[in-house]
């Protein structure tokens, strides 16, 4: 392992794809299994999202969800990249975390995004409109209230008195929320590397301490395959740039389909574009240029943890991904996991 990956975490983000033909159930049940290898492996967090009908994504309810992962895992951290916080009412989003936290001490994340609803009829289904996105300040403030004493004789057990991290997704100003409540940021190179570097930048700059001792904390999202040759990592990514460039276009999300396949479509020029642009900062090769690569993210943004959320419509290849990852990097493995080549524990 090189020297700039020496102190950086690494963790994993799981959305339950769906491949074509798999069944909603069968992409959840892939989930807490890739969550034990994820820990056999020595990944530090494994996060789970929130998506509302989507035909491509299985994970709706991530607390649910969460906690199946925290019951089939023993010390991995277990949380949410994240929680859709306008979707919900503050205090059942604490007393949820409350819950898993009380179960599972010491090992449980609040990650927190703005969002509502992907669709008008999504976010009507919701009980919400765009409009509750703009009050997460105060969203923000009346959850995080709910942890320290109650909120006007309201009080969230048990997750009053807890300490459970707080993470904030850096959609929209959300960098500089996270710099102005003081909590750790999650971002990804959206748009462009050089844009989230700024983002970073400044968030640190304006970062003010929560409290005595808190500092910026900043986790760097990304998509990283690992393979055999550099084309062959490309390929595994593939299938998700498609299904981007397809709901960009469509307004679906679809399941992802071979990449033999997405070589046979006729791609419009918007589609061929999106495609393009959703590969253009992913991290793909074999070990040794995954290795370069991220030591020249690490020392780019000065992240302290690097979240990979990799999906492929290969489950064996995108596990083997995960596995070749955390050896490029020196992660401490589990002596009593077994893994084969073709993707299954042993």
């Amino acid at each position: 392992m090189t020297s700039a990956l020496g102190s950086v975490r690494f963790s994993v983000l799981d959305r339950s794809r769906v491949r074509r033909g798999q069944s909603l159930s069968a992409a959840l049940r892939e989930t807490v299994e890739f969550a034990r290898l994820a820990e056999a492996w020595g990944y530090h967090r494994f996060w789970v999202s929130e998506h509302h009908s989507v035909p491509g994504v299985a994970g709706s309810a991530p607390m649910v969800l969460a906690a199946a992962v925290a019951a089939a895992t023993a010390r991995i951290r277990v949380g949410t990249g994240g929680v859709m916080l306008p979707n919900h009412q503050p205090l059942v989003v604490a007393e949820q975390f409350g819950v898993l936290e009380s179960l599972y001490p010491g090992r449980v994340d609040m990650g927190l995004g703005r969002s509502v609803g992907f669709t008008d009829g999504v976010r009507r289904a919701l009980g919400h409109d765009k409009g509750d996105a703009e009050d997460f300040d105060a969203q923000l403030t009346e959850l995080l209230s709910y942890f320290a004493h109650g909120r006007r004789g309201v009080h969230a057990w048990p997750a009053e008195g807890l300490r459970i991290p707080a993470f904030l997704l850096a959609t929209g100003s959300g960098a500089q929320r996270a710099a102005r409540f003081g909590l750790p940021l999650v971002i990804a190179a959206v748009g462009s590397e050089d844009r989230m570097v700024e983002v970073i930048e400044r968030y640190r700059a304006e970062f003010r301490p929560a409290a005595p001792g808190t500092m910026p904390y900043v986790v760097v999202s990304g998509s990283v395959a690992v393979a055999d040759t550099t084309p062959q990592a490309r390929r595994l990514l593939e299938p998700e740039a498609w299904s981007t460039a397809h709901s960009r276009t469509r307004g679906a999300f679809p399941p992802l389909i071979p990449p033999s396949e997405i070589d046979a479509l006729t791609m419009t020029e918007r589609e061929r574009r999106i495609f393009d642009e959703a590969l253009r900062d992913q991290l793909y090769g074999a070990e040794d240029e995954i290795a370069t690569q991220l030591e020249r993210l690490v020392t780019r943004t000065g992240a302290d943890e690097i979240l990979v959320h990799t999906s492929t419509y290969d489950r064996a290849a995108r596990l083997d991904s995960h596995r070749r990852l955390a050896r490029v990097i020196g992660l401490p493995r589990d002596p009593a996991d077994a893994w084969d080549r073709r993707g299954a524990a042993a």
